[in-house]
């Protein structure tokens, strides 16, 4: 078995590879980029293509999906590679340091749109892979899959499975999408939250009401919102809709040990995001919170005047979007419906008030003892000199499950990001050295699950 792949690593000249795919600014939310997205996918064919593999891109309903593989190991392991080559949008831009389209590095750290999220680790693959081929043929055969609509929902993935279930037959599915648990701790992710994310809209009068006019007479979109809001959490953090928590698994006494002896500090995680306290449901540690308990959030509201100065109006209408994300043992389509039947039961009166659902997605949780795992917590070993932790995550891949039925293969989930990579956000960045070290963990797995 080869040792020695990180001076094989033309770290300069990955760099630049990367920093050409970031260029591209191929947001899937954004219909005006339907270009970039084209390019974002034509330039992985091209480099899969360029190291060896037969690739294409396949069009579906929505964003094109890159296939590629290279199947030359007779008698080994089947190993696809899942990605997303489309990202967020880039807005709010007024609060990027530098462009996030034009990748730039400071202090260590690549910023840009996609960085983390997920075009630096899903290349980091791509450069894994290549740097094994430098050195002679695939331990493993290896196929890609690398998608460009994520960051919506993936509402176009699930049926390309399922058309492609025998062309995609595999052994194990590699994703890595996500944060490990810290810099210098290699994680490997055995779970992932559900999602449940709708809109709640609230309707008034017929029209914005002038508020001397009608004001302590007329009900108040915006007034309503907030009492629903309020009314769907109680002071011990706990949801209250009736029935959210029927089914919910509950964490093994090992599971708790477990993460008791991660290096996790309230304090230092709250400096971190610049908060004085960590409010959550009772009973239960932040990380318990995070990796393990369903939660409910208000992702954005609105309603009424925004405007400069003052307009005084009674909104006819207010709205807000809401995430939930689940854990094992809650199904996202009845928890959207459970929520759909309780918001118009707690809704002022003079409102109508109804919940929208958007999307959603499966809980996940994967077996400890998997030799899948195992080979993971191996190869991470070759790379940082120390055993994996074992964590959960509180983020959700809803994909991850659709793999799972239709292919009928396990799920091997390898972050390379950290929390402080900002995904999502304003300055998203990526350290060059986890982009450098999950280029190695991805040869050195590839190699330990040819064992």
């Amino acid at each position: 078995m080869t040792t020695d792949l990180s001076s094989r690593l033309n770290r300069e000249e990955a760099n630049q590879e990367l920093f050409e795919l970031l260029r591209i600014p191929s947001v899937s939310s954004d219909s005006t980029r339907k270009a970039d997205m084209h390019a974002a996918a034509d330039f992985l064919r091209a480099k899969l293509a360029a190291i060896g593999f037969t690739a294409r891109v396949d069009a579906t309903q929505g964003h094109p999906v890159v296939y590629a593989e290279h199947l030359q190991a007779p008698g080994q392991p089947t190993v696809l590679i899942y990605g997303h080559y489309d990202v967020q949008p880039e807005a709010p831009l007024e609060e990027w340091v530098t462009p996030p389209f034009e990748p730039t590095v400071r202090d260590g750290r690549i910023y840009a749109r996609g960085s983390t999220d997920d075009k630096g680790q899903a290349y980091a693959h791509v450069k894994g892979v290549e740097l094994l081929l430098q050195q002679g043929p695939l331990p493993v055969n290896v196929k890609f899959l690398l998608e460009g609509e994520e960051e919506v929902g993936s509402p176009n993935l699930e049926p390309y499975l399922r058309d492609h279930a025998q062309e995609l037959a595999c052994d194990v599915i590699v994703i890595s999408d996500g944060s490990r648990f810290a810099a210098d701790v290699p994680t490997v992710t055995y779970g992932l939250r559900g999602l449940s994310y709708v809109e709640i809209h609230v309707q008034g009068a017929n029209r914005d009401l002038h508020s001397g006019s009608y004001g302590g007479a007329a009900p108040n979109p915006i007034n309503a919102l907030c009492e629903i809001i309020a009314k769907l959490k109680d002071e011990q953090g706990r949801v209250t809709i009736p029935g959210f928590y029927d089914g919910v698994e509950d964490l093994t006494p090992e599971e708790r040990e477990m993460w008791a002896k991660l290096p996790h500090d309230d304090a230092e995680f709250a400096a971190s995001i610049g908060v004085p306290a960590l409010p959550g449901e009772a009973g239960y540690s932040t990380l318990e919170r995070i990796w393990a308990r369903p939660t409910l959030d208000v992702n954005g509201i609105w309603g009424g005047f925004q405007g400069e100065g003052s307009k005084t109006v009674i909104a006819a209408k207010a709205g807000a979007k809401v995430s939930m994300r689940l854990v094992p043992g809650q199904n996202p389509a009845r928890i959207t419906r459970l929520i759909q039947e309780y918001v118009p039961q707690i809704a002022p009166q003079g409102v109508h008030a109804e919940v929208r659902e958007h999307h959603g997605g499966q809980p996940v949780k994967f077996d400890l003892s998997s030799p899948y795992i195992k080979a993971a917590d191996r190869a991470l070993k070759r790379v940082f000199g120390r055993e994996a932790a074992f964590a959960r995550t509180g983020g959700s891949i809803p994909i991850v499950a659709a793999f799972s039925a239709i292919l009928k293969a396990p799920v091997l989930l390898v972050d390379m990001g950290l929390n402080e990579d900002a995904p999502h956000s304003p300055n998203e960045s990526f350290a060059i050295s986890d982009y450098h070290n999950g280029i190695l963990t991805s040869a050195y797995l590839l190699e330990e699950l040819a064992q």
